[in-house]
């Protein structure tokens, strides 16, 4: 089976490909990068030789696939996580994903990578989000999300997998490191007074969950979803803050910052390039999803319908644990 993959070099893509490499199931793996080097230097860090792999450079976010390429599955994982204005967000992750749509062989089925922030946070009065809430996306990003989404079924029918994430955690993801540079601060802030709710997922048990869903038949995906991911477990943000301190053997304390001046901070942020390029998440769009109080969504109907759930335990210490290991291992922490 030929299998081609989007976001080979960033942080779920660059995970998956290491279970790739793994996985002898699959003959041919096609890469599309921007940065062939880049991938070509992650790989060779990662120890990893594979005569499967075939990497071409692909410019901007068209997409021009090789004569001759014909995969029987699509992972999309590529898509732009951090951007300043709506406008780059829809080229990225809409006009880009349907560019490379339209070049795929018909027969071509595809899993896209969503996000929670498609669907939006946990309905008022509610404990999780659920397949059949309406959708209320409160960010450029997760309305962007949302329209791929449309956009995808519309063309691919039920040869379409969407699948939504909550927050992913793990090993190879450089925006973490703002979170444990955070935590070995004597004093920690966290947004808001109330606590914040999340679902959240090991990056390890996504990639499970994606080539779980990739091996189905055809006939068994039945429909395109969207299908929400989880570890079973919920974590708050001060929970988070704690446990990342805890593994790298921090200490301090953890204050509650107005969250008024959280988005006086963003608006600042927003302005200032090498800023934002060091705190993205800080980033006006992104901040927008901090004010709510609930992201937790529900991951059975997935885990039922195709036999998964996460090898973790939804155990965050041992995640963040890695996670820090991997950044020290880089000379980030």
């Amino acid at each position: 089976m030929e299998l081609l993959l989007t976001g080979s070099t960033g942080f779920v893509g660059r995970n998956l490909l290491i279970r790739l490499h793994q996985d002898r199931r699959w003959s041919r793996i096609i890469l599309p990068v921007r940065d062939p080097e880049k991938l070509q230097s992650q790989l060779q860090g990662e120890g990893i030789s594979d005569d499967r792999f075939h990497p071409f450079r692909v410019t901007g976010n068209f997409w021009e696939l090789p004569t001759g390429v014909a995969p029987d599955l699509v992972i999309h994982a590529a898509g732009l996580l951090f951007g300043r204005k709506k406008e780059d967000y829809i080229r990225n992750n809409v006009d880009g994903s349907i560019r490379l749509t339209a070049q795929l062989p018909r027969t071509a089925r595809m899993i896209v990578l969503s996000s929670l922030a498609a669907g939006g946070p946990t309905p008022h009065g509610r404990q999780v989000r659920s397949m059949d809430d309406g959708d209320r996306p409160v960010s450029f990003y997760g309305a962007s999300k949302l329209t791929m989404e449309r956009e995808l079924r519309n063309r691919l029918g039920r040869r379409l997998l969407i699948l939504r994430p909550p927050m992913v955690l793990g090993p190879r993801d450089a925006a973490t490191l703002p979170l444990f540079k955070m935590a070995r601060g004597l004093v920690r802030v966290k947004p808001g007074f109330s606590p914040k709710t999340y679902s959240w997922v090991d990056v390890g048990d996504l990639c499970d969950a994606i080539l779980k869903a990739a091996l189905v038949a055809p006939a068994d995906w039945e429909s395109p979803g969207p299908f929400y991911l989880g570890s079973g477990t919920t974590i708050t943000d001060s929970e988070l803050m704690m446990t990342a301190a805890r593994v790298i053997e921090a200490r301090g304390i953890t204050l509650p910052l107005p969250l008024v001046l959280i988005q006086l901070a963003s608006l600042i942020l927003d302005t200032m390039p090498a800023w934002r390029e060091a705190l993205p998440s800080l980033g006006r769009d992104r901040v927008r999803e901090i004010m709510p109080h609930r992201w937790v969504c529900e991951g059975t109907p997935f885990a039922e319908k195709f036999g998964w759930s996460p090898l973790s335990g939804g155990n965050l210490e041992t995640t963040l644990r890695t996670t820090a290991e991997w950044l020290k291992k880089q000379g980030k922490i």
